[in-house]
């Protein structure tokens, strides 16, 4: 079945986004600044990786730790891993890591430390949900099958009434899946629809790459600790405790940005048109969260701040703080929403919030 072609009006006759664009440009103008990371990011990017690698190197060498502690430490890479993808590979898939395309391109293929494949994730992210953002049947991050229903348009069943309880349950298949079954099938779908974030890739390449780049990723979570002597259940466990973390930490941070109370679902008319332009829509489509936290700023890659994120993607995450007070008066000046949650744990429970009202029976008129 083919997707309806979606167009964003071209109407901004009070022009918020060309004043916004020229206020920021100012901004990296005047300061003499690049818009890519700088020393600050690649510190963090080192510091992520440290967690990341650190504890797999240690439960691999120390081979009589405490279950207590390799659990622990398994936990840690979980959250290295998480880090590694929020800090590293979502600003190098944007281009916006380094100003040099080949370190962009390197530092982007950590995806695979994530189980992901670059050409997926920047179809998916960069393409579907930058693009379409909270459009139903468009933006794949608020599609998650049947299983949980993040859109009002979504079809309700019988058992999202339980999803307030079972969804954080979930969030943390979210690597394990890209895995095992996620890229393969996101492979074929976007082969067959021709998507692609620039260049379309050669099928027979990207299919090669895919399969290479799970036999390794296999070989090296499964192989080598088998082959190091650790038992299968031991294997299995750390695999599963790493995933889950990681996931989890993905998925809460994901959702926080876009599936809230303050956040809008809209369609388009039967023509297939959006009824405001494309800046605007990322502003009644996007939330951030907890951005007085130098804590949640550092460790997410700045994705606590979505609505910059959104409006500004090749911008690297370091400077959204600056940025920040630019775009929320900017949108005020204009009338538009600013959505802001101001910590962590109230963005949090608005989630679950959202998702208890969403597994109400809609009831109709």
């Amino acid at each position: 079945m083919t997707k309806q072609a979606l167009t964003f009006s071209r109407v901004d006759s009070a022009k918020f986004f060309k004043t916004l664009n020229k206020r920021v440009n100012n901004y990296f103008k005047e300061n003499n600044i690049k818009r890519t990371g700088n020393w600050k990011l690649y510190t963090k990017a080192i510091i992520m990786f440290a967690i990341f690698v650190a504890p797999v190197v240690i439960v691999f060498t120390l081979r009589d730790l405490p279950a207590w502690a390799q659990i622990l430490l398994m936990i840690t890479v979980g959250i290295g891993m998480a880090g590694v993808g929020m800090n590293v590979m979502h600003d190098a898939n944007h281009g916006s890591f380094s100003s040099k395309k080949w370190v962009n391109k390197l530092m982007g293929s950590s995806i695979y430390i994530l189980a992901g494949n670059d050409y997926n994730w920047k179809v998916q992210h960069n393409v579907l949900h930058h693009t379409y953002t909270n459009i139903q049947g468009h933006d794949e991050d608020i599609d998650a099958g049947r299983v949980i229903r993040f859109s009002k348009h979504a079809k309700w069943f019988k058992f999202h009434k339980y999803q307030k309880y079972y969804a954080f349950f979930l969030y943390g298949l979210l690597t394990a899946n890209w895995a095992i079954t996620t890229d393969f099938t996101q492979t074929y779908n976007y082969l067959k629809r021709k998507l692609a974030y620039g260049k379309f890739p050669n099928p027979a390449t990207q299919w090669t790459k895919l399969i290479i780049g799970k036999i390794v990723y296999y070989a090296v979570w499964i192989v080598l600790p088998l082959f190091l002597g650790f038992a299968w259940w031991e294997v299995l466990i750390g695999f599963l405790i790493m995933h889950y973390t990681a996931g989890i930490i993905l998925s809460v941070i994901f959702q926080l940005a876009h599936v809230m109370p303050n956040t809008e679902m809209p369609l388009p008319d039967e023509d297939g048109n959006m009824k405001n332009t494309w800046a605007i829509h990322q502003l009644f489509t996007t939330s951030n969260f907890s951005p007085k936290s130098w804590l949640v700023g550092f460790y997410t890659g700045g994705l606590n701040r979505q609505v910059e994120h959104h409006l500004f993607a090749n911008i690297s995450h370091i400077h959204y703080k600056k940025i920040a007070k630019i775009v929320k008066e900017t949108a005020q000046e204009f009338s538009l929403p600013y959505n802001e949650y101001n910590t962590f744990w109230k963005a949090v429970s608005e989630h679950y919030n959202q998702l208890k009202e969403l597994g109400k029976k809609p009831s109709f008129a």
